[in-house]
C-alpha cells in the first residue's frame, strides 16, 4: 500500500521578496509539517508552481491545473499536481482606498496575485489529483459547510494499492465519491490518451523522428502554450520507448529561472512554455518540437539515425493504417462505408501496440546473446552486442548500434536479463509472436487484427474492471472565480490537520493489503537471432546504395552543389557498406582518368568528408572482428 498524497502545500505570492524582473513565490503552509521518513519534502516547489514566473495580474484569471514531474537524488519521480487561482491583492491598494472605505464602499480589486494548491505524490494519477484539488477549491470558493482540515487530512492519510488491478473507493468528506483503478502490471506505462494526442499534434513522421532521437540519446525540447500539453507530450514520448526506460533528465515543465539547464551536455526530454521560444532558438544541439504548430526543427549539426529498413517502412505503414484508415480506399471508384476511428483511449493503445511490435522485431533473439556470470556474490549479466549485431546483419547500422550502447538498453539488460522474474506483454511478444509479425507483413487486415489484439491487452492493463463504480465530485459554481468579492484562501488549522491525519493513519494500518504481486516464472527464450532482412531485399538495398554513391560523386564533379547537399547524407550512410566503399574508390579512379582531378575548395571538402566516413567505418569493422576473434 502507498499513500495517495505525500504532501499538500499552499504556495502564494511573496510580498517581501522580489526577483530582478518579477515577484517570487513562497510556501505558506504544508501538510504534514514533518517530512515522511521514506519521502523527503521536495525543494524548490515554488518555482514549479508558476513556471512562467510569479506575476501579478490586472484581471482574475480562470483556475488552471497541470502536473509537474520532479526527480530526486535516488531517481525516484514525484508528481506535483498544481491548481492555481487568483486572489485580490488588498495590501497593494490599501492606501488608495482609505477614503472610500470611510464612506462604507469597498471598491472592486484591481490587482490579483496567483495562489497554488499543490499535491505531491509518488503515484501518477493526474485525473484523481485534479478532482481532489478541484474539490478543495470548490469548498473554498463556494463557502461550503465542510472543514478544509478534514479534506486535507483525509487526502494525506488515504492509502491505495500500487498495482495489481485493484479498485479503491474513497471520499474526502465533501459529498464526493471517487475511484482509483490501479493497473494490472506496474511495468507497463499508463498513458490514457496522451500518445494519440501526440500523433494528432505532430504527425507520423515527426513523432518517429523524435522517437529515434530519444533512443539515440539526443536532446529533445517541446514547447507549447499549455503546460498540461507539455506534460502529456513528454509522457507519450517516453512511453513509446517501452520496454526501454528513459534514464536522463526528464523535466516536462521547466521553470523560467532554470532555463540554463537547456545548455546541459547530457541528453534530456524537457518542455518549456512558448513564451520562451525566442530564448530556445539559439540552442544548436537540441531538437525542438512545436506542439501547437505541429513542426519539429532538427539542427544541421545533428545527424539523426533512423530505424533500419524494412522496419521503418513497416512501422510507417502500420501507423498509417491505424491513424488514417480511409487512406487505402481513398481512390476507389466505389469506396466502402467510411471507417470510423477508434475512440481516443483505444486509438492510443493501438499506436502503442505498433511500437511494441517494432521493439519485438528489433530485439528478436536478444536473450541468446545474454551471458550470466555468477563469479561474484551478485550475478552479472553481460550482453554480447557484437554477436547480436553480426547475426542480425546490422553491424553497419548506426541506429541500432547507438541504441545498444545507450543507458536505456543497459537498464533493459539489467532489468530483463535475469532468467527468472515476473513477465509482461513484451516478454510474450518477443518470444512467441515475432514470426507471426513477419508473416503478416504486406497484409493490412492481418496487421490491424494483431495490433488490435495487443491494444486490448494494453487497454485492459489500464482498465482491468469493465464495471466502473459511480463517481461523484462536486464542481465549483460556473463563473465563481469572477465574483467581485471573494475572501482569501483561509489559513488551515495545522494542529487540527495533524490530529485528524494521525487518526486516519491509525485506521489504515489495520487494513489488509489489497495488492497482487506479479508471479515470477522462467522467462521464455524465444526464437534465435536471425537477420533482419531477407536476401532479396538486401540485394535491392545494396544496389540502391551504390547508385546513391555514384550520383553523389557525379554531382560533386559537375559542380551541382544543391543536388550534392541533398544526396550527401544518404551517401555517407551508404558508405558503411563494404560494396559502397569499393564503389567510391572506383568512381574516384574513373574521374581521375578523365583529367578531372583538379578540385575547387567546395568539391575537395565533399570528397574529404566521404573519404573520412569510409575510413572511420573501416576502423570500426576491424575493431568488431578483433572483438569477435577474442571472444
Amino acid at each position: 500500500m502507498a499513500r495517495l498524497a505525500d504532501y499538500f502545500i499552499v504556495v502564494g505570492y511573496d510580498h517581501e521578496k522580489t526577483g530582478p524582473t518579477e515577484g517570487l513565490g513562497k510556501i505558506i503552509q504544508r501538510f504534514p509539517q514533518k517530512d515522511w521518513e521514506d519521502t523527503p519534502f521536495p525543494q524548490g516547489i515554488e518555482l514549479f508552481c508558476q513556471p512562467g514566473g510569479w506575476q501579478l495580474s490586472k484581471e482574475r484569471k480562470q483556475p488552471t491545473f497541470f502536473v509537474v514531474v520532479l526527480t530526486d537524488i535516488d531517481s525516484e519521480r514525484h508528481y506535483c499536481s498544481c491548481l492555481t487561482f487568483y486572489e485580490a491583492e488588498i495590501n497593494l491598494q490599501g492606501k488608495e482606498v482609505e477614503g472610500e472605505e470611510e464612506s462604507g464602499l469597498i471598491p472592486p480589486a484591481e490587482v490579483f496575485a496567483p495562489k497554488s494548491l499543490v499535491l505531491v505524490s509518488r503515484l501518477d494519477y493526474p485525473e484523481i489529483f485534479r478532482a481532489c484539488l478541484g474539490l478543495i477549491y470548490t469548498v473554498y470558493v463556494d463557502s461550503l459547510n465542510v472543514s478544509l482540515e478534514t479534506l486535507i487530512a483525509n487526502l494525506c492519510s488515504c492509502l491505495v494499492p500500487a498495482s495489481g488491478g485493484s479498485q479503491k473507493l474513497f471520499s474526502l468528506g465533501a459529498g464526493d465519491r471517487q475511484l482509483i483503478q490501479t493497473p494490472l502490471h506496474d511495468s507497463l506505462p499508463v498513458t490514457g490518451t496522451s500518445v494519440a494526442l501526440l500523433f494528432q499534434q505532430l504527425g507520423i513522421q515527426n513523432v518517429l523522428s523524435l522517437f529515434c532521437a530519444v533512443l539515440t540519446e539526443n536532446k529533445v525540447l517541446f514547447h507549447s502554450a499549455s503546460f498540461q500539453r507539455l506534460s502529456d507530450a513528454c509522457r507519450a514520448l517516453e512511453s513509446l520507448m517501452f520496454p526501454l526506460k528513459y534514464s536522463y533528465p526528464y523535466i516536462p515543465i521547466l521553470p523560467a529561472q532554470l532555463l540554463e539547464v537547456l545548455s546541459s551536455p547530457t541528453p534530456f526530454i524537457i518542455g518549456v512554455h512558448s513564451v520562451f521560444r525566442n530564448d530556445i532558438h539559439e540552442l544548436l544541439d537540441v531538437i525542438i518540437a512545436d506542439l501547437d504548430g505541429g513542426t519539429i526543427k532538427i539542427p544541421e549539426c545533428i545527424h539523426l539515425s533512423q530505424l533500419p529498413e524494412p522496419l521503418l517502412h513497416q512501422t510507417q505503414m502500420a501507423l498509417s493504417l491505424v491513424l488514417h484508415p480511409d487512406l487505402e480506399a481513398a481512390d476507389y471508384a466505389f469506396p466502402p462505408p467510411r471507417t470510423a476511428l477508434s475512440h481516443s483511449k483505444m486509438l492510443d493503445k493501438e499506436v502503442r501496440a505498433i511500437f511494441l511490435r517494432l521493439f519485438a522485431q528489433l530485439f528478436q533473439g536478444y536473450r541468446s546473446c545474454l551471458q550470466l556470470i555468477r563469479i561474484h556474490a551478485e550475478p552479472v549479466i553481460h550482453f554480447h552486442k557484437a554477436a547480436f549485431l553480426g547475426k542480425r546483419g546490422l553491424i553497419e547500422n548506426d541506429f541500432l548500434t547507438k541504441v545498444l550502447n545507450g543507458m536505456a538498453f543497459a537498464g533493459f539488460v539489467s532489468e530483463r536479463g535475469p532468467p527468472f522474474r515476473a513477465c509482461d506483454l513484451f516478454d510474450e511478444l518477443v518470444a512467441f509472436e515475432v514470426e507471426r509479425i513477419k508473416a503478416e507483413e504486406g497484409n493490412p487486415p492481418k496487421i490491424i487484427k494483431h495490433v488490435r489484439e495487443l491494444a486490448e491487452h494494453l487497454f485492459k492493463n489500464e482498465n482491468p474492471n469493465p464495471h466502473i463504480a459511480f463517481q461523484k465530485v462536486p464542481r465549483p459554481t460556473e463563473g465563481s472565480h469572477l465574483r467581485v468579492h471573494i475572501l482569501p484562501f483561509p489559513r488551515i488549522n495545522e494542529c487540527r490537520v495533524q490530529e485528524l491525519l494521525q487518526e486516519g493513519l491509525s485506521r489504515s494500518q489495520g487494513a489488509p493489503p489489497a495488492t497482487r504481486g506479479d508471479k515470477k516464472c522462467v522467462v521464455p527464450a524465444g526464437p534465435p537471432v536471425v537477420s533482419i532482412m531477407e536476401k532479396g531485399s538486401t540485394v535491392f538495398n545494396s544496389a540502391q546504395r551504390l547508385e546513391v554513391v555514384r550520383n553523389c560523386i557525379s554531382f560533386i564533379f559537375e559542380n551541382k552543389f544543391l543536388e550534392t547537399e541533398k544526396t550527401l547524407p544518404a551517401a555517407l550512410r551508404a558508405l558503411k557498406g563494404k560494396a559502397a566503399r569499393h564503389c567510391l574508390t572506383q568512381e574516384l579512379g574513373l574521374h581521375v582518368k578523365q583529367n578531372r582531378a583538379i578540385l575547387d575548395h567546395q568539391q575537395f571538402d565533399y570528397i574529404v568528408r566521404m573519404m573520412n566516413c569510409a575510413l572511420q567505418v573501416q576502423c570500426v569493422k576491424q575493431w568488431f572482428w578483433s572483438k569477435i576473434t577474442c571472444s
